[in-house]
């Protein structure tokens, strides 16, 4: 059995086991909870939770049983990080499946009333924790950076969506969101935790982003030197293992390294990515304290959170082409005009014609589409990376020369430090990413 179809396998497993889980323990709350928390709005969140408890432990099996991190063999740092990794991406799974089931809840509780609902609660609450055990399972044996990036805007629409929805206050929409969050009430308390996780979900993603970007740059830097180091020596070794090949066998390996090491080093890389990471971190904090502080007790804050992500946003945006050169120039593009429509929408706003209201949701739009390209953008570098190294390390294997050679090749031919360029082996030399499940 593949890992395709054993993953799918696994994840119908995943769904029996999340299904009966959710509807005993729907089934024992109902019947033995008191009164207090018998309160629809109480209920519904008590459903939302049990069905985010399914998928993140479904996620947090699929996603660790696989790994190769989570033992001693090269030390404590490794399994500590990776428990980190998987903490991190629980907690995105976790916003996402809760707010979205609660969203989803509501709308049907909405419909039905709870006098009808509250009967079909229990497997209602099954169905859906089975559906999202299944799918988390899954992804989390199939992970990528593109499946962790889209899971952004489907909790953050849920959660904004249901506090507008049942917020007491039905002007809140004609001053700013602030006001929609300055409040004690269950509605306030939904839109400040949304924005607390859609920060905390930002720098996760973050991280993993910059991660991909760190090790595409060592691995570029490590075959450039091989080739500088060895280039005679892979040669030779190319020609006598093309000799009773086929034609043209030692232009293909050359044609294929060669595509992977065309791009200059990026110079001040070090720089460039502690000042992206920076600005993505400091973008993550600002939500979270626009959630943490409220307007009214906690004005200051909440206006230096509120009014210093615009300009964040702005820096991160604008200075995009020298922090990440290695995106598309369509990216550059789309940020700039970003920043363009934005600032149109403020003037006229200022202008009167306009409410802070539009320009928040539409800045805020903008900020996390633009975070979900940035992060496929990134995603498509790692999968061009793996690609790449598979076809040169299948066309040197047509040829006879291993990995193993051509790096050795490469040290035995230069004054080159062996000791540096061993480390970047050792550090960028893995074809799959940090995000894979089997890392």
């Amino acid at each position: 059995m593949g890992r395709h179809q054993r993953a799918e396998t696994l994840g119908l497993i995943s769904f029996l086991f999340c299904s009966m889980i959710a509807f005993a323990a729907m089934s024992l709350y109902i019947q033995f909870a008191p009164a207090i928390w018998q309160v629809t709005q109480r209920r519904l969140s008590v459903c939302a939770g049990v069905i985010c408890a399914c998928g993140v432990v479904s996620f947090c099996i699929g996603y660790a049983s696989n790994s190769r991190s989570l033992t001693l063999k090269h030390g404590w740092w490794m399994p500590i990080r990776r428990i980190f990794e998987i903490v991190a991406l629980s907690v995105v799974y976790a916003a996402t499946i809760f707010l979205s089931s609660f969203a989803m809840l509501n709308a049907v509780n909405s419909l039905m009333g709870m006098h009808l609902f509250g009967g079909y609660l229990p497997a209602v609450c099954a169905g859906f924790a089975g559906v999202v055990g299944y799918i988390t399972f899954v992804q989390a044996e199939l992970m990528n950076a593109k499946t962790i990036a889209s899971l952004l805007p489907l909790f953050v629409i849920s959660g904004v969506g249901t506090a507008g929805l049942t917020t007491d206050d039905p002007n809140w929409y004609h001053n700013n969101f602030s006001q929609l969050g300055d409040r004690t009430t269950f509605a306030a308390n939904m839109f400040n935790a949304t924005l607390m996780l859609a920060g905390t979900c930002i720098i996760i993603v973050s991280y993993f982003a910059v991660s991909e970007l760190i090790t595409t740059e060592r691995l570029q830097r490590l075959c450039r030197r091989q080739m500088q180091a060895g280039g005679a020596e892979i040669s030779s070794a190319a020609r006598q293992g093309a000799a009773g090949g086929r034609p043209g066998a030692v232009a293909e390996v050359k044609h294929d390294v060669g595509r992977e090491t065309r791009h200059d080093e990026i110079p001040h890389f070090r720089v460039r990515i502690v000042i992206l990471s920076t600005l993505l971190t400091v973008s993550g904090l600002a939500f979270i304290g626009i959630g943490v502080f409220r307007y009214t007790p906690h004005y200051i804050m909440h206006n230096v959170c509120a009014k210093g992500l615009p300009i964040v946003m702005g820096v991160l945006l604008l200075a995009l082409p020298w922090l990440a050169p290695r995106l598309s120039k369509a990216m550059y593009v789309v940020s700039d005009l970003a920043i363009l429509v934005c600032a149109a929408f403020g003037i006229n706003m200022l202008m009167g014609y306009n409410t802070l209201t539009n320009v928040e949701a539409l800045a805020g739009m903008f900020f996390l589409g633009w975070f979900i390209v940035f992060s496929r953008q990134i995603a498509a570098i790692e999968a061009d990376r793996v690609q790449q190294q598979l076809v040169i390390l299948q066309a040197g294997a047509s040829l006879g020369i291993g990995d193993a050679q051509v790096i050795a090749a490469a040290r035995s031919g230069s004054g080159v430090d062996a000791g540096a360029m061993a480390e970047e082996d050792r550090s960028a030399a893995a074809l799959e990413s940090r995000l894979a499940s089997d890392r």
